[in-house]
């Protein structure tokens, strides 16, 4: 009796090999730039104490409510798989004392791990690109950021971004704002949906991220939080805004950004775009002063941004901005016994002198006609016979795969020397 087949876990996906041109092209082009701009990886663990996010995202948010992996293990610890990056890399600084009166730029990539809904582009686990800074705490640092986001926007070839800006003030003048919104919002009751009336108590200010039609002029009625700022918010952003017209950037302010995390304060910025329909949000990111003092380190003034990877390949197929990988210099064919024997050989000693080759051999055997067939499929240059003849001989053949010329032989010990001119005609 044929066993039932186990199929992919709700949310999650697979990534297939032809997704991958896109995924490097991310991927390398983001490593680079950030080693460009002076940031260091650091990599932490997905698994962590599920206190961490209490204390750092906040315990009424929608992610530590709702959205969580949460689980009690055999020793009785309480852990989580990361719903984001940014608590991690803090937990880590302090720990390994990192941030003691220093200066860090640091960057991170990997899975992060939500019970969300799924849909397109969104999956349950999902991969993130991030930055965080530490010890600078004006807004020349907030506005590298932005910059940095922007020159990956153009290194990958992505267009139609938005930056949009908000502040969200000190904690101080925040707690004023929300007296006064959780006032007008209570006199507006039966206009708020489930959602939002749940938060109302809770987390009021993400209740003007509601995308829900039927609310959105009662939101655009709401109290504006910079009429509530006191003199040290109103300052730093409008220096950031300096800051921003003096470097030439384009963005809109957007008095409804306030960002979902409890631990942000001042500068929140977002990306956005209209290419991905309603999941327009493509980079996330702003100031979070407290959280390291939060989380038991020492006062530190901190910023930083993450991002999506499937919300960015998605951009890239819908934009046809995705660059292929290339594709192999050689196809390697070994025909006969003999030539199985020693091709390997000969290929590792190519490898050896030619580090940057693309090479593939053959293996699984076949007949030439097979062979030459797999050579041609793979979207090689060249292919390199080895059969019998040639073994004998200590010569190799060469067949031209894009190009209408004569297949050549040559000694196999000038293989190594011929073959980049022959690579580049």
């Amino acid at each position: 009796m044929a066993q039932q087949q186990i199929k992919l876990v709700r949310g999650m996906h697979d990534i297939l090999p032809d997704e991958f041109d896109a995924w490097y092209q991310i991927e390398d082009s983001w490593r680079k730039l950030a080693q460009a701009y002076g940031y260091r990886q650091i990599r932490t663990p997905i698994l962590e104490k599920t206190a961490l996010f209490h204390r750092s995202i906040g315990e009424v948010t929608d992610i530590v409510e709702k959205e969580m992996y949460s689980f009690e293990d055999r020793g009785g610890d309480h852990l989580s798989l990361r719903p984001e990056g940014t608590a991690s890399v803090v937990r880590a600084g302090i720990e390994h004392g990192l941030l003691n009166d220093q200066q860090r730029r640091l960057w991170y990539s990997g899975p992060m791990f939500r019970r969300e809904r799924p849909q397109k582009g969104r999956y349950r686990q999902f991969y993130q690109l991030g930055a965080e800074t530490f010890g600078m705490p004006g807004a020349d640092i907030e506005v590298e950021l932005m910059q940095l986001v922007a020159r990956f926007w153009r290194q990958i070839g992505l267009q139609d971004i938005e930056l949009q800006i908000n502040t969200l003030g000190t904690a101080e003048s925040r707690r004023t704002y929300r007296k006064i919104l959780v006032e007008y919002l209570n006199d507006h009751h039966d206009q708020l949906d489930t959602d939002s009336q749940r938060r109302l108590q809770s987390n009021p200010l993400r209740i003007l991220d509601s995308k829900n039609p039927d609310m959105q002029a009662m939101i655009e009625a709401a109290p504006k939080l910079r009429d509530s700022l006191d003199a040290e918010s109103a300052e730093h952003f409008a220096r950031l805004q300096t800051l921003l017209d003096a470097n030439g950037m384009d963005y809109v302010i957007n008095p409804r950004l306030v960002r979902g995390l409890d631990y942000y304060s001042h500068t929140v910025f977002e990306y956005v775009t209209t290419t991905l329909g309603a999941q327009g949000t493509v980079c996330a990111g702003g100031r979070y002063d407290a959280l390291v003092e939060q989380l038991g380190g020492k006062p530190t003034t901190a910023a930083g941004f993450a991002m999506g990877i499937e919300r960015l390949v998605l951009m890239l197929q819908e934009q046809d901005r995705v660059q292929a990988q290339p594709a192999p210099d050689i196809y390697f064919l070994m025909v006969g016994e003999k030539p199985q024997q020693i091709g390997q050989s000969i290929a590792e000693s190519l490898r050896d002198q030619l580090p940057d080759l693309r090479l593939i051999t053959h293996c699984g055997g076949g007949s030439f006609k097979s062979q030459i067939k797999k050579a041609d499929k793979s979207g090689a240059t060249l292919a390199l016979i080895l059969g019998e003849d040639e073994a004998q001989q200590r010569q190799i053949g060469i067949k031209f795969l894009r190009q209408h010329k004569d297949q050549m032989t040559i000694e196999q010990t000038q293989l190594a020397a011929s073959l980049p001119s022959l690579l580049s005609e």
